[in-house]
């Protein structure tokens, strides 16, 4: 994919889209073919790392031990200790699902995180997950987890062959959001069984906004 091209497609994006009193997201989306997704190998969840962030707040809450409870506490949003998690009840784990991005858990008390949480932020797509980087052993410094998670997003195939992911903010300069895009569309290529070949279009979005064909 040619940056020339993408930035010259943002330029058209905000051109021709009604100016809002707010920012609005810019979405990647990617239609997938010749990729039978029904079929467990080829699904698609990849957790990548995107040069630039989102363009918004990522906030991230520790579900911790004693062990950690000081280094959540110290770096991230939000902590529940594991002697807080029986305290909490359905409508205010739902509440806390809401309001954070990520959830990184200490790697030991991942069964009761599971047992109390996993009802809920695992259709949400937000249990803490290993490949994201979710999981924390304990001695681990959580400062640099926090920081990667901030630059983090998750592209993944559900019920079609396609992917959305939010890669940037209308007020960001274009070409930070331009090297966004290059990082996920070329991490997604290198997942693809055939790579390019797997791909029918690439399209970018503003949220309320026409869909705009990368190509």
């Amino acid at each position: 994919m040619d940056k020339n091209l993408v930035l010259a497609k943002l330029k058209e994006l905000k051109e021709k889209s009604k100016k809002r009193k707010f920012s609005q997201s810019i979405d990647l989306i990617i239609n997938l073919k010749q990729l039978d997704i029904k079929k467990q190998e080829n699904k698609i969840d990849l957790f990548i790392q995107i040069p630039n962030g989102k363009g918004k707040k990522v906030k991230i809450c520790g579900l911790v031990d004693k062990e950690l409870v000081k280094e959540s506490k110290d770096n991230l949003d939000h902590t529940i200790t594991r002697e807080e998690f029986q305290s909490l009840n359905i409508k205010q784990i739902k509440k806390i699902a809401q309001e954070f991005d990520f959830f990184i858990a200490q790697a030991n008390i991942m069964n009761d995180v599971a047992k109390f949480f996993g009802k809920t932020l695992g259709p949400k797509g937000k249990m803490p997950n290993p490949k994201a980087g979710c999981v924390a052993p304990i001695g681990t410094s959580l400062k640099p987890m926090k920081e990667r998670l901030e630059k983090t997003i998750r592209i993944q195939t559900k019920n079609e062959a396609i992917i959305k992911a939010m890669v940037g903010k209308e007020a960001m300069d274009d070409n930070e959001i331009a090297d966004n895009i290059m990082a996920a569309y070329n991490s997604l290529l290198s997942a693809l069984p055939q790579e390019k070949n797997n791909i029918q279009s690439v399209l970018i979005k503003l949220t309320m906004g026409n869909p705009i064909r990368l190509e």
